[in-house]
């Protein structure tokens, strides 16, 4: 009876450990998305970026980028991230589309108009600027050469449906800038 409680207790442990390396978790300690998020805003300032983008956004080379895979919907990660940044005391987002999303029909992706709905719900009413998709690129390239960007990796399947946030400075406005350049002059 022992040896056949000592073999059951066994094959259980080896069974958890199977689970355990399964699941893609290397450690016990290891941060959801969002604490790792959470930990990095108080860190980002103006011109850095946050991107919430779709499944086949292309993974980047340059060093200034870090990429964190959610295995999260881009609704869900959009709206927690907003929130984090209307929280915080030091940034706020400059939104951005890809243009091209304006001009997808629901003949194209059949569900089309849910998202955009959700994404006007999502964005609380705020009209995001656009941009084509190939000059994205151009900007996040030239952006991590000196600043950090984010990448919150989700698992929407839609063209075009990613959102980018350049994050701006809260507490200073482009018009006090001004005012200040101004007075500089003098």
């Amino acid at each position: 009876m022992k040896k056949f409680s000592l073999l059951f207790l066994l094959l259980a442990l080896i069974c958890s450990s199977c689970d355990f390396f399964m699941s893609g978790k290397s450690s016990a300690n290891e941060k959801s998305w969002q604490e790792q998020l959470a930990d990095e805003i108080p860190l980002l300032g103006h011109r850095n970026w946050i991107l919430v983008v779709d499944k086949a956004f292309p993974a980047q080379t340059a060093s200034g980028i870090k990429v964190i895979n959610t295995g999260e919907s881009l609704q869900d990660v959009l709206q927690f991230t907003l929130q984090k940044l209307d929280r915080s005391l030091h940034v706020k987002p400059i939104i951005y589309t890809d243009k091209e999303l304006e001009y997808l029909t629901p003949a194209m992706v059949s569900y089309i108009g849910d998202y955009k709905k959700q994404l006007q719900k999502t964005l609380n009413g705020v009209t995001p600027q656009t941009l084509l998709h190939d000059s994205v690129f151009v900007k996040i390239d030239k952006a991590s050469k000196l600043f950090r960007v984010i990448v919150l990796k989700t698992e929407e399947t839609i063209p075009y449906s990613s959102v980018f946030l350049q994050l701006d400075c809260r507490y200073w406005s482009p018009e006090k800038e001004k005012e200040l350049r101004e007075l500089m002059k003098k």
